[in-house]
C-alpha cells in the first residue's frame, strides 16, 4: 500500500461467517456490489484463493454505461483477511475483525489519479454500506 492509501469501514452486526459468505459469495455479491441506486452489478465471479481472480461487471441500470471490476488476490486468509491487486496494479487490503456478535470490516485502497480522493472515499464506502445494508437485511 502507498501512504496516500484511503482507509474505509463499517461495522456489520452479522457474524464473521455470514459476512464473509456475503462478501465472497457471488450470489451475494450481484446483490450490493453497486455504489447508487442506479447501478447494478449483473454478474460475479471469483476463485478466492491466492492467485485467483474475481470480475464484478457493473453497470448503470439505464444501460448507459458500465465496466468490469476485478483482480488478483495476492493473500486470502479465510474469515480474516483478502488482499488482491486491481487490472491497474492499484492494491485492496481488506480485514474482517469479530467484534461481539458483529463483524468490522475494513478496507483499504491505493486511489487511482483521475478522480478527487473525497469522489473515491465516497463511492468505495457507498459499496461498503450497500455491502452492510444487505448483509444485516439477509440474516
Amino acid at each position: 500500500m502507498n501512504t496516500s492509501a484511503i482507509t474505509i469501514e463499517t461495522l456489520v452486526q452479522a457474524p464473521i461467517e455470514k459476512v464473509w459468505t456475503s462478501w465472497t459469495d457471488p450470489l451475494h455479491i450481484v446483490k450490493w456490489c453497486h455504489a447508487s441506486p442506479d447501478w447494478h452489478a449483473p454478474h460475479a465471479t471469483n476463485d478466492l484463493r491466492t492467485g485467483g481472480s474475481f470480475t464484478t461487471r457493473m453497470e448503470a441500470k439505464d444501460g448507459s454505461m458500465g465496466f468490469d471490476f476485478g483482480g488478483v488476490y495476492d493473500d486470502v486468509k479465510v474469515l480474516e483477511h483478502v488482499a488482491y491487486t486491481i487490472g491497474d496494479g492499484r492494491k485492496v487490503d481488506i480485514r474482517f475483525t469479530p467484534e461481539n456478535n458483529a463483524t468490522r470490516v475494513t478496507e483499504t485502497f491505493d486511489p487511482e489519479n483521475m478522480n478527487p480522493i473525497e469522489m473515491q472515499r465516497a463511492g468505495w464506502q457507498s459499496i461498503l454500506d450497500n455491502f452492510k445494508t444487505y448483509t444485516e437485511s439477509n440474516l
